[in-house]
């Protein structure tokens, strides 16, 4: 459990003022932060789908990570979700979830997220249908080309544990999970919440206020739910990334070690003093 990233989206202030794009990030995952994962959003990759969905272009993306000794543990594609209210529009993101998956594949990425769609508390049964479809489908793809594939725990009715159980269980598939933004408050605590999704994940986002509230409590989550993917780190406040983003991923380096070293712990002390003597040194006059 010990695998960390950053998610690209964490630099969507830098990459909206012009001050890096998907070539720096990559480069800044590698040697700023000592990583040998990228986490790509899409929108890193820039605005235009017609442009950076072009073999060209991704072959560089993909060379790139080459270089640096990068593999690729997820691929988020946001803007192709399966359910859209006008059907035009479902069939353009149909349309364009596919070129998605084809370079996601190409980029050997390990999981997938794409959202399901559907902006209501819960899903109409046409809503449901359709997702669960789509996502059975997507699953048997990736489990014959080596990855996983799912929505995130992001927006709308994917926010709520009771639809993601449900659409697990409807989609039924060893290569489909949950990409879990951990720390939701939708459903009882935040605890309560992860503690219901761990089971589904296969990558996770831990934002800001999970990292300095709460971080032991979700990453012993994710250990016993039998969690063995990668840690995503995701900063929002688009403002100090750099900075922001070392001091998240400090801490989940901080966690991990520790959590590591729980069940091998020994006790402390000076080990050129008997207990005794410590003791009385220790103690308060």
């Amino acid at each position: 459990m010990n695998t960390i990233s950053i998610a690209g989206y964490s630099f969507h202030g830098a990459l909206a003022n012009g001050t890096l794009d998907i070539f720096g990030y990559l480069e800044s995952c590698r040697y700023r932060y000592h990583l040998d994962t990228a986490d790509i959003w899409n929108g890193m990759l820039g605005p235009d789908p017609e442009q950076y969905l072009q073999p060209a272009f991704l072959t560089k993306v993909r060379d790139a990570m080459r270089e640096r000794g990068l593999r690729l543990v997820n691929y988020h594609a946001d803007g192709c979700h399966p359910w859209e209210d006008d059907p035009a529009v479902r069939k353009q993101h149909a349309a364009l979830a596919e070129r998605h998956l084809q370079a996601a594949e190409f980029l050997s990425a390990e999981t997938v997220r794409i959202d399901a769609g559907g902006r209501d508390r819960h899903w109409s049964p046409e809503q449901f249908d359709l997702i669960a479809t789509t996502f059975r489908t997507w699953a048997k793809r990736a489990g014959d080309n080596g990855y996983r594939i799912g929505p995130e725990t992001h927006w709308g009715a994917e926010n709520y544990p009771d639809n993601m159980l449900k659409l697990a269980k409807a989609v039924d598939s060893p290569a489909y999970g949950i990409l879990l933004h951990m720390g939701k408050d939708v459903d009882g605590t935040p605890d309560d919440y992860d503690r219901q999704l761990a089971p589904l994940a296969i990558h996770t986002h831990i934002d800001a206020n999970t990292t300095f509230t709460r971080l032991d409590s979700a990453l012993r989550i994710l250990r016993d739910a039998g969690y063995r993917g990668c840690l995503g780190v995701e900063h929002h406040s688009a403002h100090n990334e750099y900075a922001e983003v070392a001091a998240q991923l400090a801490f989940v380096r901080r966690s991990t070690a520790a959590l590591s070293l729980e069940a091998a712990a020994t006790p402390g002390g000076n080990p050129l003093l008997n207990p005794r003597n410590e003791r009385a040194h220790q103690k308060r006059k």
